[in-house]
């Protein structure tokens, strides 16, 4: 039997878009139904595998969007959260396979299911740029995501209070206004992947929630100020207002975590 190490070893390592979207619900799949043993038999790598014509630029030297009003501006908001969601698939992956044998089983399936999530997304979203003439990669992209994740990799709790706590739970932020604004520009079916995507978030960024907190309780450690102490440390862009409460509540995120240091 394959150890599901290697499985998503595999999955990081593989570049083309479509194939990465096919393997990493695979994992997921053949862990869900015990087609996988829980062993950790080799390490993960610094970096995933992503198409070959993507390029990756510093955030600063990413192009102005604008609010996507024009075609033009249509193509890149898409193809940002295309990129967003395609790096996702890579951040649960490493997730569930750096920290799953010290986390548990319920941590992989969590992170797996999360990686299956995203790649959901991201293959509507490529759907989506197809509908507009244009594709994943056809534009530059920013490697800030991966960096946070090359960051936080010696310490699950910093990468559980960096990756789904907050530069996931900023997305239960903007989207709502990403949101509204697609659906007055009269892009329904804009709006309803918005929507799918927002509620699946939430319930990404719990997972975020619930496992910080347990190991806040293992490490006998006060979980807001635990996290507050990471994201200081570890986060340099700052927590801009506003927040979508009511979201980050559903989320197990309450207003005690990040209240004090927006």
């Amino acid at each position: 039997m394959t150890s599901v190490a290697r499985a998503i070893r595999e999955a990081l390592l593989t570049g083309d878009k479509s194939a990465k979207v096919f393997a990493a619900r695979k994992v997921a799949r053949d862990w869900r139904l015990g087609r996988l043993s829980f062993e950790f038999d080799c390490t993960m790598p610094d970096r995933p595998q992503w198409p070959d014509t993507l390029e990756l630029r510093l955030p600063r030297d990413m192009p102005r969007r604008g609010k996507g009003g024009s075609e033009k501006g249509r193509i890149a908001l898409w193809h940002s959260l295309a990129h967003i969601e395609f790096v996702a698939i890579d951040l649960a992956l490493d997730m569930a396979g750096r920290f799953g044998e010290s986390m548990g089983e319920g941590f992989v399936s969590d992170f797996l299911a999360v990686a299956a999530d995203e790649a959901m997304h991201f293959a509507i979203l490529e759907r989506k740029l197809d509908s507009l003439g244009s594709t994943y990669g056809a534009l530059p992209a920013h490697d800030g995501l991966w960096s946070a994740a090359q960051d936080t990799a010696h310490d699950v709790a910093a990468r559980l209070a960096i990756v789904p706590m907050v530069l996931e739970a900023r997305g239960l932020d903007v989207t709502p206004a990403t949101l509204e604004r697609v659906a007055k520009q009269g892009d329904e079916n804009g709006a309803k992947i918005l929507q799918r995507i927002l509620d699946d978030e939430i319930r990404h960024v719990a997972f975020g929630s619930k496992h910080f907190r347990a190991v806040c309780v293992e490490r006998g450690e006060n979980p807001p100020e635990s996290w507050r102490k990471l994201v200081k440390t570890h986060f340099s862009g700052g927590l801009k207002p506003p927040f979508n409460d009511s979201a980050r509540s559903a989320a197990g995120l309450s207003r005690d975590f990040y209240a004090g240091i927006a």
